[in-house]
């Protein structure tokens, strides 16, 4: 049976449709109402603007009617609290308005004055509906607390809390910020293609599709790094791109399976130069937002300034799970992997051993900002081996509040040594692992030549998180990947 706020609402248009275009095609308003409340926020109480007309548009969000006068609150950019007498207005605003419900847009033209509870408002001459909504906004309407509802609903979410708009408006914010930290830095911003004929640069299973007319498969992005590789082969010596990536893997607080990061590739430099741009970037976007290095996040303090904290990975091991990795058996190593509740089977490699014990002792206790540097050279079959410590390659990971916030390396640039390692997790891939394809267009751009070179993954959705004090990934995604409800 449908809603009976709904039929009344539908019996309402019904009767609007009759005299007016309940619909228009546009409306010309003159300010927000941001402006409005900073412009006057000096008005004193009771002074009135009347020389100075306004018109405003936007969402009614609440109403009480004393008699022949009413107020009600309009939401824009803002919420402006909006004050008319029915006698003043003409027969067919008043009409408009004596078929008016919550949640309704509208547009209104009056003058500003402040009431003598010094609230500023504006006196409407002017009334106007704008869009006659079918649906009841939720009730009460002080927000949502149902989760399904936010992400399903992202509309509703936005409309009921200013607090979930600002937050996207500062996403936009740190992509903005990020953009013009790179571009100062003369870096070139690119597209790479999100359909590949062979994925790679990660680690991960991708999305597949299929071209009908070229009689083939493709994969969605899973990294843009290969082609971004090949723009500095190709004597792009600063590239970046900022854009979505695919992974078809699980959900979590920190993952969603389509996810924006920034990479960036500079030519002649090592992931040493990197570690200090990257947190440079990361210190200049939230100072930017906060005006500080310091923040809270999830009720506990973070500082950012620089330098931050650089932990290798076998020092993490060493001071969080009193394992010296230079001391011990692969079979002791996989033990202690074990006591700790790995997930791995015995036949992997000593490289992902490291790696997994590293997540199970060490991570969760890294708040504040950590360059986790040093890696296994088993899981990083692009990066540079080491250029003192055995078996070991330059890469880092930052971490912030137990949360991996990017990946970088100095890059490998030597063909033959590249080519030997691809074939190594082609045989991996073979044999079900999540390693990438054997990609000879990259392997021939590598016997051309790349310089050397650090290149640098930020997870731009982790860093948003970071900055608006958000638990969980999907509430910085506007619309984030949901099961089907049915």
């Amino acid at each position: 049976m449908e809603n009976p706020l709904r039929q009344e609402k539908k019996k309402k248009l019904s009767e609007l449709r009759k005299k007016v275009d309940v619909y228009p095609h546009s409306f010309e308003r003159t300010v927000y109402s941001s402006e409005l409340l900073e412009r006057y926020k000096s008005l004193e109480t009771g002074e009135k603007l009347k020389d100075t007309s306004f018109i405003l548009a936007g969402r009614v969000m609440t109403k009480r009617s004393m008699g022949k006068a009413s107020f009600f609150n309009i939401q824009d950019d803002s919420f402006f609290q909006c004050y008319l007498k029915l006698e003043e207005l003409s027969d067919e605003d008043k009409f408009c308005f004596e078929h008016l419900d919550i949640g309704d847009i509208v547009g209104v033209e009056g003058f500003v004055f402040k009431t003598r509870k010094g609230e500023l408002s504006l006196h409407c001459k002017k009334f106007q509906i704008l869009c006659k909504t079918l649906e009841p906004l939720p009730e009460k309407f002080h927000g949502i607390s149902d989760t399904e509802i936010k992400y399903r609903s992202r509309y509703l979410h936005l409309i009921s809390e200013p607090k979930a708009r600002q937050v996207f408006k500062t996403r936009s914010q740190v992509i903005s910020l990020t953009r013009k930290f790179l571009d100062e830095r003369n870096f070139i911003e690119v597209e790479t293609p999100v359909l590949q004929t062979v994925y790679g640069g990660a680690a991960a299973k991708p999305f597949v599709t299929k071209h009908n007319t070229l009689d083939m498969d493709l994969y969605m992005k899973i990294s843009p790094e290969i082609f971004l590789k090949k723009l500095i082969v190709g004597g792009f010596d600063k590239v970046y791109e900022i854009g979505k990536s695919f992974r078809n893997e699980g959900i979590d607080r920190q993952h969603n399976p389509e996810f924006t990061t920034v990479e960036w590739y500079e030519a002649y430099t090592d992931y040493l130069y990197q570690m200090k741009q990257f947190e440079e970037l990361v210190l200049f976007v939230v100072k930017s937002i906060h005006g500080k290095s310091k923040i809270t996040y999830q009720k506990k303090e973070i500082e950012f300034e620089t330098p931050w904290r650089r932990l290798s990975i076998d020092d993490g091991i060493l001071e969080y799970g009193d394992v010296d990795l230079s001391k011990i058996s692969d079979k002791d190593l996989y033990l202690e992997c074990k006591k700790h509740g790995t997930s791995l089977e015995s036949n992997v490699s000593r490289g992902e051993m490291i790696m997994d014990l590293f997540e199970l002792v060490v991570e969760d206790q890294l708040w504040q900002p950590t360059i986790v540097m040093d890696y296994p050279v088993e899981i990083s079959p692009l990066t540079k081996m080491h250029r003192s410590k055995p078996n070991r390659v330059e890469r880092f990971e930052p971490v912030v509040a137990k949360m991996e916030l990017g990946n970088a390396y100095t890059e490998l640039n030597d063909p033959g040594e590249q080519l030997k390692r691809l074939k190594a997790q082609e045989e991996i891939r073979k044999q079900g692992g999540d390693h990438h394809p054997m990609d000879k267009s990259f392997v021939n751009a590598m016997d051309i030549g790349m310089p050397p070179t650090g290149g640098v993954g930020l997870g731009i959705d982790r860093l948003v998180m970071l900055v608006t004090d958000m638990p969980s990934i999907r509430d910085v995604i506007l619309f984030p990947t949901m099961k089907h409800k049915e």
